[in-house]
């Protein structure tokens, strides 16, 4: 269906912008999914035009089983090329062609090739945050809820494991289970930022508030925490807990979510400075921060910019996937990033 190209400019508020979405949504017989990361606009915009807020697998299941002929991911590349992985045959929109993870473009699919090669006798398990031609080299794909208990079921049957990319998360699972793998070298560049002992200090003046890290987070930082869990398992805890006071270790986007679920309670970003460093990265990925509603307005009129794969990369993309869903399913687990 041919939308006809509006001026950004004739919508001179963010309420007139955000009912032009909504419009061009419907038109385009389209569905928003959007990251927790993200802008909170977007968010709310995604709900409430029957979309979703989500993490990034979920992102994917939901449009994958919506009815919707084309699916707009507010995110980043790699959310978008596994939404696509799970709905080939869809219309696959994103809102930044130049909006990236520094897990994905810390792990080369040439070089990871290459990387694999070297351990030909190792099953191969990889985070969700990584490009679909990486997942197309593995064996499993993983979520931080599950990447942990996939690490024991593959050890129970005497596997060599190479995790990859995210050096602390494989680093958090090899020190809370023993396990030893061969990990790749990457991270997140919000989480890698998140300091020790700043955090200790603030621990030490409110000894009673909680700390909920992602387990993305340096070893240390997340030694600290009264949480350690993915998005939506964060997100549970606060919800759940009698706590009214919380530091929250991951994407401070999340903190949108986590302070309209809990009005009464309180949310502070954990620490990305310290003393005679002022905060450069600060709590907030640089490429979540691209999503507007400015850039959903530009997609959905011009259709671009659109998510193609190489169908044969798709398809071996999907098969660990799939494997990654089918345990969970039979451990009782929803995985979740």
């Amino acid at each position: 269906m041919s939308i006809p190209l509006r001026l950004l400019d004739d919508y001179p508020d963010k309420v007139a912008l955000k009912e032009h979405c909504r419009d061009l949504l419907k038109k385009s017989n389209a569905v928003l999914v959007v990251h927790y990361y993200v802008d909170g606009d977007l968010q709310d915009l995604a709900e409430e035009t029957g979309g979703c807020v989500s993490d990034s697998l979920e992102m994917a299941r939901f449009g994958r089983d919506h009815p919707a002929d084309t699916l707009v991911v507010a995110g980043v590349r790699f959310m978008a090329e596994t939404a696509k992985i799970l709905s080939y045959n869809k219309r696959i929109l994103t809102l930044s062609k130049e909006a990236t993870c520094s897990l994905d473009e810390g792990c080369p699919p040439d070089e990871f090739k290459l990387f694999c090669e070297k351990y030909s006798d190792h099953t191969i398990v990889c985070y969700t945050n990584t490009s679909a031609a990486v997942k197309s080299m593995c064996d499993w794909t993983v979520t931080s809820s599950i990447a942990e208990l996939v690490i024991k079921h593959l050890h129970s049957q005497n596997k060599k494991i190479v995790f990859a990319p995210d050096w602390h998360l494989g680093r958090n699972i090899s020190e809370r289970t023993g396990i030893n793998m061969v990990i790749w070298n990457a991270s997140c560049v919000v989480h890698d930022e998140f300091q020790l002992l700043e955090l200790q200090k603030m621990k030490n003046e409110e000894p009673d508030v909680k700390i909920l890290v992602h387990p993305e987070s340096p070893t240390g930082v997340v030694s600290l925490a009264d949480c350690v869990g993915s998005t939506t398992q964060l997100l549970s805890y606060a919800r759940d807990t009698s706590a009214k006071k919380m530091i929250v270790a991951t994407d401070a986007g999340l903190l949108y979510k986590m302070r309209a679920q809990n009005p009464e309670k309180i949310f502070i970003p954990a620490p990305t400075s310290r003393e005679n460093r002022p905060c450069t990265v600060c709590a907030h990925c640089p490429w979540m921060a691209m999503n507007s509603l400015s850039l959903l307005a530009s997609a959905l009129e011009k259709g671009q910019p659109e998510i193609f794969l190489d169908e044969e990369i798709a398809r071996r993309a999907i098969l660990p996937i799939e494997r990654m869903l089918s345990f969970g399913a039979s451990v009782g687990l929803v995985a979740s990033r």
